[in-house]
């Protein structure tokens, strides 16, 4: 079998950068390829990463009963990184140090946001140093980025990929104006394989709790979904962070812990991509808000699936409120994502060739 890296953000403390990471490792094996998420390490990179782990909500200050359980979570995403197919240590600085691959898999997650405010600017996401044969990307995407900010010299270092493909629009649009390529639009690991999203129990229909993932809402959003929820006797329960809104808070869970209790969710309310990402792999009703760090990624990824109505506004009606997380998704969205699911398999095919 070929030997093939995935450089990505596996090391993040963040429930979509780790299950991304996984699916994409388990699903390239599935696919009869020996694949490990090459492990970079960095000091400057850890202490950001930790530091924002345990004060999520800046500027607002993480309250001292919190920290507690900010560090259970972090100790839980530890135990997950440990079960992941890692390669042997390599300093990110310096990415020579790393071993051979006969093809290296850049991506899925924000590699190529130079505005990340921890990863941003390395250049061994866009290619430089890595050792290999080939480089191919996959799912791959710019962020908040906006087009109109100059790439200067990055963009053409991504001339060495042999295959290029993004996961969002403004990705796509970002490759063509800069490089005059067509990269190929496929889907997010967790939902190109969401058969690797194993979780522990599904409660299905008999839920009678909302799943709040995200923090820093705005304050009509919190006030509709209280309005729904309490009118229909749903409990709001939070993951991951606090959001005082929310009648219970469920601070420290892991990875696993994630995907179960989206699993067993009646609806989900989120801000974050993979609050979508996992609504949708999950099949649950959803209901989401842009925020400034990732319109890019939510607007285009429910254009992507037709699921446009699930974005809500200041001007949305409670009736389309009550609509969208009443109801299961329509049927469209599930077809539109199986035919994304062959082109994305169909591109990972030839690239992996």
């Amino acid at each position: 079998m070929p030997k093939v890296g995935i450089l990505t953000f596996h090391r993040c403390i963040n429930y979509g950068s780790y299950w991304q990471a996984h699916c994409l490792a388990e699903g390239l094996a599935s696919m009869g390829v020996e694949a490990v998420l090459l492990e970079h390490t960095s000091d400057r990179v850890n202490r950001a990463e930790w530091r924002c782990a345990l004060q999520p909500l800046l500027p607002a200050a993480t309250p001292t009963e919190d920290y507690p359980l900010y560090k259970a979570k972090i100790r839980k995403f530890f135990r997950s990184f440990a079960s992941l197919p890692l390669s042997s240590p390599f300093p990110l600085e310096n990415p020579a140090a790393m071993d051979d691959y006969s093809l290296i898999v850049v991506g899925s997650d924000e590699v190529w946001n130079l505005r990340h405010p921890w990863y941003g600017g390395y250049p061994a996401f866009y290619g430089e140093g890595l050792r290999c044969r080939r480089l191919v990307s996959y799912a791959a995407t710019f962020g908040s980025l906006a087009s109109s900010e100059r790439l200067e010299g990055w963009a053409e270092k991504l001339r060495k990929f042999s295959h290029i493909s993004v996961r969002d629009l403004h990705s796509e649009r970002i490759i063509r104006e800069t490089l005059g390529l067509e990269a190929e639009l496929v889907l997010d690991p967790c939902l190109q394989f969401p058969q690797m999203v194993k979780v522990s129990r599904d409660d299905g229909d008999a839920a009678t709790y909302i799943a709040v993932y995200g923090h820093s809402f705005p304050t009509w959003f919190q006030d509709a979904v209280c309005r729904w929820a309490g009118d229909r006797g749903y409990r709001l329960v939070s993951i991951g962070y606090r959001n005082d809104w929310a009648a219970e808070q469920w601070i420290d869970a892991g990875p696993e812990d994630f995907a179960t209790f989206i699993s067993g969710a009646k609806a989900v309310v989120t801000n974050f991509f993979h609050g979508c990402v996992f609504s949708l792999v999950k099949e649950k009703p959803f209901a989401c808000v842009l925020s400034d760090y990732r319109s890019n990624k939510i607007r285009d990824l429910t254009r992507l699936v037709g699921a446009d109505h699930h974005v809500l506004t200041e001007d949305t009606t409670p009736s389309h409120l009550d609509f969208i997380l009443g109801n299961p998704l329509p049927m469209n969205i599930s077809q539109r994502i199986s035919s994304l699911r062959d082109t994305s398999n169909a591109y990972l095919s030839h690239a992996l060739q």
